[in-house]
């Protein structure tokens, strides 16, 4: 079984080449510099979204923007969020264990869990990257294989 993870999905989309060279030769792209503000701000959020998680209550900026949903308490959560590790799904047609690790997921009174990317950027916050767009099909589509009703 091949391991992919939603950022290889991204990689071959971007370069097919490069997907190549690393999953069947062990040849990483140079990485970019750290995202050392970005990655304190996930993890700020991730922090405090949690306490609202265990209380069972909307965060504040959920209400102000009337997000009717909570964020989804599971003991999964960790395991989700864990780069290595994250949502997994077995596609077993093609042999591919597909993973994603989430920033947060909620949960509306549907019972459809909502799928949430934390982005901190100076850029247009109105412009939606595809690659953005694509992360979060992924996530969803892990969810559902798991058998979760996702909004």
């Amino acid at each position: 079984m091949t391991k992919l993870s939603r950022s290889k999905i991204d990689l071959f989309v971007e370069c097919p080449r490069c997907f190549w060279l690393n999953l069947k030769k062990g040849i990483k792209r140079p990485s970019p510099p750290p995202y050392t503000i970005n990655n304190a701000i996930d993890y700020l959020l991730k922090q405090e979204f949690d306490v609202y998680r265990k209380e069972g209550k909307p965060h504040p900026v959920m209400v102000e923007n009337r997000i009717d949903a909570v964020p989804f308490d599971t003991p999964e959560m960790s395991k989700w969020r864990h780069n290595f590790t994250g949502v997994q799904y077995e596609h077993k047609s093609t042999g591919f264990l597909i993973t994603g690790a989430v920033d947060d997921v909620w949960v509306n009174p549907q019972e459809e869990l909502i799928v949430v990317d934390y982005k901190a950027t100076g850029a247009n916050q109105h412009q939606i990257y595809p690659s953005y767009k694509r992360q979060l099909e992924v996530y969803q589509w892990l969810l559902r294989g798991n058998g979760f009703q996702v909004s």
